[in-house]
């Protein structure tokens, strides 16, 4: 048995799921790569000059073995995150420190430390098999998958899955992730492929959609609702452009922050009217290294509120991080939230405290998505109401070009990879409902 044999019964249209559940498994199967033997290939380098098409590799690797609540997934299609460049080029810090310790919780996690590491944390696939205690998931179920991987055996995690202390993200602080052929996962990561979007259109939302459903709508972040203006920094990109549309979806007035004219179209093609091109109103809301220039984020606080009608923004939706943190903590209103789940630019943060306390601003941690907020994400692109930002698509062959084009911010949206998928366009099931939303669904494709 071979993955082109799988290939085949995945796009016969007679395959049932005992055919599925009777196919024999490979011994193998490609997969994105990192070496634990390669991490300080990159040693004294600046971060930018850093090439994720030199560390990441195209491997043969053994199908793991297949354990209690998890489910062996065919993997169709899969995009690339920014945990995928962090990965490949070794920062914060190698993962092979992750996998380490994930190999100490159990015989089970064992499996999980390699001297490489299958990365990629979004999928949609076709399930192989089921390990015991799976009973929602069977054989040929077409599925894509959110990246929390948690263990729940502590009491901690039971209000909010993303409070387990054994809470990590799939294909980054684990193995056997989703840029390959085949993948690993536990068995409540999935959930229902929208039928009206092809492969790799379904697999591109994943991680980005489900942390801005999160930050900006969940009660466990900003808890947006009607009538908010909402800043959003990069807001055409991989994670702004879902909080840009969750904002129209929800009644609120987004502030969309990009750096180009051709980034400000599509914001205004999402719906967006007040668009902030930083680049050409050049903002530099720090003066050196080790000073920011409150003049600036004046500057910017006015810009807002003349977009806005006079008003000042009641959501800030942050990450790119320690460049614009100051800036974002002036410009939101009294009692409003700066909520964060990224720090592109750097992690260590400075911001005028004074903005804070005596305006009872609140900063919110905000990191992935639990089970329900993945689920109710995943929900509102099955039923149309937010849509893929998928605007390039790359063979697996070609993972690392496609993770040096979002290093180097030469993307725009999310861009997908074909694993399985000999093609772009296979796996629509509801010709219908993409009729509907055919336009939407290819707005970044069209730039």
């Amino acid at each position: 048995m071979t993955v082109k044999d799988i290939l085949d019964a995945i796009q016969s249209p007679d395959s049932t799921p005992a055919d599925f559940a009777a196919m024999p498994l490979p011994e193998s199967y490609r997969a994105i790569t990192v070496h634990k033997d390669e991490t300080e290939m990159f040693a004294g380098m600046q971060t930018r000059d850093k090439d994720p098409r030199k560390s990441l590799h195209l491997d043969d690797v053994p199908v793991p073995e297949l354990g209690p609540g998890e489910a062996l997934v065919a993997v169709m299609a899969s995009s690339v995150n920014y945990n995928s460049v962090w990965t490949s080029i070794f920062e914060p810090l190698s993962t092979f420190g992750f996998l380490e310790r994930y190999g100490k919780v159990s015989e089970l996690t064992k499996r999980h430390d390699l001297p490489y590491h299958v990365i990629g944390s979004d999928l949609a696939g076709v399930v192989l098999r089921t390990g015991p205690g799976v009973n929602a998931w069977k054989p040929g179920d077409e599925v894509v998958a959110h990246c929390l991987s948690v263990e729940l055996e502590s009491s901690d995690g039971h209000n909010d899955t993303m409070l387990d202390p054994e809470q990590r993200i799939w294909g980054f602080e684990t193995n056997f992730g989703g840029l390959a052929e085949i993948a690993l996962v536990k068995s409540n990561q999935l959930m229902p492929k929208p039928g009206h979007l092809s492969w790799e259109e379904a697999a591109s939302p994943g991680l980005v959609n489900s942390t801005a459903y999160r930050q900006l709508v969940s009660r466990n972040g900003a808890g947006m609702k009607q009538g908010d203006n909402v800043l959003i920094w990069g807001a055409s990109g991989g994670l702004g452009s879902y909080a840009t549309q969750f904002a129209l979806a929800g009644g609120a007035t987004p502030v969309c922050v990009v750096s180009s004219p051709e980034k400000a179209d599509i914001c205004r093609a999402m719906g967006a009217e007040a668009v902030i091109d930083r680049t050409a109103e050049d903002y530099k809301f720090w003066k050196d290294e080790h000073n920011q220039d409150p003049r600036e984020w004046k500057r910017f606080g006015k810009r807002i509120r003349e977009l806005t009608g006079g008003e000042d923004v009641d959501i800030v939706f942050e990450h790119p991080g320690r460049e614009t943190f100051g800036a974002s903590v002036y410009v939101t209103r009294k009692g409003g939230t700066i909520v964060t789940c990224a720090s592109t630019s750097g992690y260590n943060h400075e911001y005028d405290n004074r903005y804070l306390w005596m305006s009872l601003k609140r900063i919110i941690g905000s990191h992935f998505a639990n089970y329900r907020e993945a689920w109710e994400a995943n929900r509102l692109i099955a039923k149309g109401k937010i849509h893929p930002t998928l605007s390039r698509v790359y063979s697996l062959e070609d993972t690392g070009q496609a993770a040096y084009d979002v290093h180097r911010n030469l993307h725009q949206g999310k861009v997908g990879v074909l694993c399985l998928a000999p093609e772009e366009g296979l796996g629509v099931r509801d010709h219908e409902k993409r009729a509907q939303h055919v336009d939407a669904i290819n707005r970044f494709r069209n730039i």
